[in-house]
């Protein structure tokens, strides 16, 4: 039989409705990141990097591209031929066939997957965080507190806890209390969704509450087994961790990427963050060109202005453009004579010659206020953009677009201009 100490389970399923048309058509571990990434290769990265060399990725919302970019998992060493990484989409079985209703519903649905691995500790990780994690410490802290579970924990500041799920510990770090979500949280120890458990104890708890309705490990698990009498305890992350669960912080992440000395460094040769890489020719910056505090990707020809940016591989910047304080992923031209102002811009978009983003005074958007927001113009994948339009802060667009679409050739503050598919 097969015994591994411990496996991962990488829950990937997520919409990721928070990102707005950046996830219109794909799952949010599946943004890019940095230029070259996609969010997704952090805690694969961080899995290969701690020795975790067997991973379940739970995927259900849009896998296509996730699937693509993952494969055998070769970028990762995760291409075993016992263990390494498999993906685990809902399936149908010959009763009560259901999509993942929650994150504890998706673990249940792959017992089988975990058993067949006969691990005694079962690590469970979110697909959309930022951060560089030893799993194996953790796993250290988690067997000298004799624990039953171990919670990753990260101090936020107070005035952001009740974002989180918080937890109350004593003085050795066991956990007593659980609030999620709290109005006014009594403390500022947030859960990051990371946690270890005894697999016979998950087990447990699993079957005992397979019957509830979206069935999640903050809400239901967790406070159950500790209700039984589990030892739970907290282990304190000191490092960078960054949930970019909305394009305000997904931004940020971002642009700390390129601050004169960033918050989180992508170039450690210890913890390398690996990922599935096209053949590229190398970047071009012409004679004209200019680029300053700013990651560029390969295959990218810079002919105009970019400061403080994360360009993704294969993008274009026309002669006379300037573009500043922007995402600009894969594949995307930027036409001539454009001025780009905070903007996020998905891959294969085209922005006609002359247009100005990010123009005018803020307002709140329209039709979303909570997701489009901190003054981005954010634009889908395969969007198209007329030439010399304007487009305002707080706005988003996705689709082709014609020059009637914009009002005196403006796109004011606020609006939303959604061409395809359902309403982003």
């Amino acid at each position: 039989m097969i015994k591994k100490e411990m496996i991962a389970m990488l829950l990937a399923g997520g919409q990721g409705s928070r990102l707005g048309v950046l996830t219109s058509k794909l799952a949010k571990p599946a943004v890019a990141f940095g230029g070259k990434y996609k969010i997704i290769d952090f805690p694969l990265s961080n899995c290969i990097n701690s020795g975790i060399d067997t991973v379940g990725v739970l995927t259900q919302y849009r896998p296509l591209r996730l699937n693509q970019h993952i494969g055998i998992g070769i970028p990762w060493d995760l291409d075993r031929s016992i263990g390494g990484v498999t993906v685990l989409p809902p399936y149908e079985k010959s009763e009560n066939s259901q999509w993942y209703t929650g994150t504890a519903n998706a673990i249940y649905q792959n017992i089988e997957y975990i058993n067949y691995y006969n691990p005694e500790y079962v690590l469970i990780l979110s697909g959309d965080h930022i951060y560089k994690m030893d799993y194996e410490v953790m796993l250290d802290h988690h067997k000298s507190m004799g624990a039953d579970i171990t919670l990753a924990t990260y101090e936020v500041p107070m005035e952001e806890a009740s974002r989180f799920g918080v937890v109350i510990t004593d003085e050795e770090g066991v956990i007593s209390e659980f609030e999620e979500k709290p109005e006014k949280p009594r403390s500022n120890k947030a859960s990051m969704g990371i946690y270890i458990f005894k697999w016979s104890v998950l087990k447990d708890a699993l079957e005992e509450l397979k019957d509830v309705p979206s069935c999640d490990f903050g809400k239901h698990i967790i406070p159950h087994c500790h209700e039984h009498g589990s030892k739970v305890v907290a282990y304190d992350f000191k490092g960078y961790w960054k949930d970019v669960g909305t394009l305000g912080s997904y931004w940020e992440a971002n642009m700390e990427l390129v601050d004169i000395i960033p918050e989180f460094n992508l170039y450690e040769e210890f913890w390398r963050i690996y990922t599935k890489s096209d053949i590229l020719p190398p970047q071009y910056i012409d004679e004209a060109g200019k680029v300053t505090e700013s990651i560029v990707g390969e295959g990218t020809e810079v002919y105009g202005e970019v400061s403080h940016c994360v360009i993704g591989s294969g993008v274009t910047i026309g002669k006379g453009a300037v573009v500043k304080d922007s995402i600009i992923m894969n594949g995307t031209v930027i036409g001539e004579g454009c001025v780009v102002d905070k903007a996020i811009i998905a891959e294969n978009v085209e922005v006609g010659a002359n247009c100005d983003l990010g123009v005018g005074e803020e307002a709140p958007n329209e039709k979303k206020p909570n997701i489009y927001s901190f003054g981005l113009v954010t634009i889908g994948e395969n969007s198209i953009i007329p030439e010399g339009v304007k487009i305002g802060k707080n706005t988003a667009i996705f689709g082709p677009t014609d020059k009637s679409e914009y009002p005196d050739g403006l796109l004011k503050s606020g609006s939303s201009l959604i061409k395809v598919g359902d309403e982003a």
